[in-house]
């Protein structure tokens, strides 16, 4: 993995390159794969879209969070699973009073969580589920399984949310989409960063983009570009 801005690398730490802010803050950084031609998934799914260095990077932002926050919906269509403790990253969690493995957030606005999903079990820390007051589910199914939070009257609060998490002492957050959320982050001004990995494919057809909602008008800019076979692997942060 080498590194193109700001200053060429031939070998970077990726820990050290995907670092978060230190000063406290909630910050807020999505983590999201397209092809050259701004595909997103392929097949429904962004799996056909990763790289071998995609994968790295994957595992190293996941190393770093606190909490990923991903749509129910993208979880279930992505086969996520409750998040388990990495060995690789347990010194330099405890060096930084992280928790053993990031809290798995799921966002639902149904609250049409099975609780007998891998999605609850397993992981090394308890699942978090966001919804409304507006959802319509019953938290109680899921109380033996997960904690709810609910954020918002009609429709899930991203800010009520992310305060709700700064609360449990979750404040670096990688959001992991889909592309809806990831929308819905942004529209709400809270989308501090985004790592955008760029696939050295083209798909065509008509599958979705990143972002997934009404038009936005934010201004970001490159703090880094990596590569790797191919592949490019940019941070850009709002300005």
């Amino acid at each position: 993995m080498r590194r193109l801005l700001p200053s060429p690398a031939e070998d970077v730490e990726l820990a050290e390159a995907y670092a978060y802010p230190d000063d406290g803050r909630t910050w807020v950084r999505a983590n999201m794969v397209s092809s050259v031609d701004g595909a997103a998934v392929v097949d429904g799914r962004s799996e056909g879209l990763s790289t071998p260095g995609d994968k790295r990077v994957f595992a190293a932002l996941r190393g770093l969070a606190d909490a990923v926050l991903v749509g129910a919906g993208t979880a279930r269509t992505e086969g996520y699973r409750s998040l388990r403790a990495k060995p690789e990253h347990g010194s330099r969690r405890r060096a930084l009073g992280q928790r053993p493995a990031p809290v798995l957030v799921l966002v639902s606005g149904r609250l049409d969580l099975d609780p007998d999903s891998p999605l609850f079990h397993g992981g090394a820390e308890r699942t978090l589920v966001v919804t409304s007051a507006a959802s319509g589910g019953r938290p109680e199914r899921l109380a033996s399984v997960a904690d709810v939070i609910v954020a918002g009257a009609t429709h899930v609060d991203i800010g009520a949310a992310l305060a709700a998490l700064a609360d449990r002492g979750l404040t670096r957050i990688l959001c992991e989409g889909g592309p809806h959320l990831l929308a819905e982050v942004a529209a709400a001004g809270r989308l501090d960063e985004l790592c955008l990995t760029v696939a050295p494919q083209l798909v065509g057809g008509d599958g979705s983009r990143i972002l997934a909602g009404p038009h936005l008008d934010k201004s970001v800019a490159l703090a880094q570009l990596l590569e790797d076979d191919g592949a490019l692997f940019a941070r850009y942060v709002r300005q």
